[in-house]
């Protein structure tokens, strides 16, 4: 067997391992194991390509491996999950910006040479925008996530982002019609890069779900686009398949929001409908309550809804959480957790953080399937969510909210509700569930009102 052979066999095991990695990672009990093929066919993907074209030796790679592992391990063990959002968004752009490095590097020394044709120019100026454009937007993200960047948007701000579109689709045809002058390739990169700041830097925090999935289906079509650049069909493959999910997923979170992708990254929330006035929602209709209470009713409670939010991300509650699903589950009572698609700042935050407190996948509900168990539900916990337990968004037609699926937590037969405040979500508007006659307002950090609850339910 010659040496092309082997790399076409590594090539097709490694594409397997995608598809079989991609597939695992549908489910959360299978989620590990999906990571790890997919891991284990970008190592073979990586290894074959580098041995192949003679770009390394053994040495290189083992140290790389070394210096890989270690920076991996550092992660896994440092990264807490309320910053996996940050970390999945530095992911997304550092894949787009080597896109952009390795496509762009190859182009320009095809340049050099005088063998430049249409299809590798036209890859490469797809990778350089598409890649550019994951990179900084992704960045953007990072800052608004890691709240270390308060800029929104500004006035004028989509003329210019028309401008710079114009700008860049000019460019990039440009680098097809001219390749050898390479300035046309430089000004699509920063055309590009600064498309991708000013289109992520006005999104709020509750579209952050929408936009991570969206760059990491970007910075996919930058790979595969590489690919062509390269003429590396497994990067053609990986790409297309990274691409494919991170568009699926863009559309079920959209679709979970009730907005268009459109509406995503050029509008916002609460443009229209009508907003009510906190007081005439609130009024003294809001009953407080205390731990010590919460306890006495989750005595006599036969089945309990968690539904989390930011808010236990933020205070890290999930722990306690789960200290609070076991006391429960030892005193005869069944608890599961009710999940929003679009609740955290990620696909999957919520089932993320509950599975690293060694919650089961089975006690995990979706929105669908926990909807039509309310009914039947004698207390349900919300726990530093806002906009996805509205009811407005199924009962007011004039809220800007209206048709939102959100999870129906009002027809509980009591509803506790741990917050630090009613202040409100991202749509900027006031939630009638804190004041309705069953619900119950648990002020405070979130953690320390479960572990308060927790003590009372021991202590009883």
């Amino acid at each position: 067997m010659s040496a092309a052979d082997v790399t076409s066999v590594a090539y097709l095991v490694a594409a397997v391992l995608f598809i079989l990695g991609l597939k695992g990672l549908a489910r959360p009990r299978t989620a590990p194991r999906g990571n790890l093929l997919g891991a284990s066919g970008m190592l073979v993907a990586i290894l074959a390509t580098l041995l192949d074209r003679s770009i390394v030796d053994f040495r290189v790679l083992l140290a790389g491996l070394v210096v890989g592992s270690a920076i991996g391990a550092v992660l896994a063990v440092r990264v807490q999950m309320t910053g996996m959002p940050q970390l999945v968004a530095l992911f997304n752009g550092f894949g787009g910006g080597a896109s952009v490095l390795v496509a762009g590097a190859s182009f320009l020394a095809v340049v050099d040479e005088g063998l430049v044709d249409n299809q590798l120019a036209i890859a490469a100026a797809l990778t350089a925008l598409i890649g550019v454009v994951t990179l900084t937007g992704s960045l953007v993200a990072f800052a608004k996530l890691q709240e270390v960047l308060s800029l929104g948007g500004f006035r004028g701000q989509g003329v210019l982002r028309a401008v710079l579109a114009v700008v860049a689709v000019a460019a990039a045809v440009m680098v097809v019609v001219s390749p050898a002058d390479t300035g046309w390739f430089w000004l699509l990169v920063g055309a590009g890069a600064l498309l991708g700041i000013l289109g992520t830097v006005a999104i709020g925090g509750a579209d952050m779900p929408v936009v991570i999935a969206l760059l990491n289906a970007f910075s996919g079509l930058a790979a595969s686009t590489a690919g062509f650049v390269l003429d590396n069909p497994l990067l053609i493959i990986a790409g297309s398949l990274v691409g494919a999910s991170g568009v699926i997923l863009t559309q079920i979170m959209c679709t979970s929001m009730n907005r268009s992708l459109f509406d995503v990254v050029f509008g916002s929330m609460a443009t229209g409908g009508v907003v009510a006035d906190a007081d005439e929602v609130y009024g003294d209709r809001v009953t407080s309550t205390s731990a010590e209470e919460v306890a006495m009713i989750l005595e006599v409670a036969e089945r309990v809804v968690i539904v989390p939010g930011y808010g236990l991300a933020v205070a890290q509650a999930q722990h306690a959480v789960r200290d609070l699903m076991r006391t429960l589950n030892d005193a005869g009572t069944e608890v599961v957790f009710g999940i929003h698609p679009v609740a955290g700042r990620m696909p999957g935050h919520m089932n993320v953080l509950l599975a690293e407190a060694e919650i089961d996948y089975e006690c995990l509900l979706d929105m669908d399937q926990v909807n039509p168990t309310f009914a039947q539900t004698d207390v349900t916990i919300v726990i530093g969510a806002n906009d996805v337990v509205n009811p407005l968004a199924r009962t007011d037609p004039n809220s800007p909210i209206a048709g939102m699926p959100v999870l129906n937590v009002d027809e509980s037969r009591t509803v506790v509700v741990i917050k630090r405040s009613l202040g409100a979500g991202f749509a900027g508007i006031p939630n009638p569930l804190f004041a309705a006659d069953g619900t119950l307002m648990l002020f405070g950090d979130g953690k320390k009102a479960v572990l308060d609850v927790v003590a009372a339910l021991l202590n009883a």
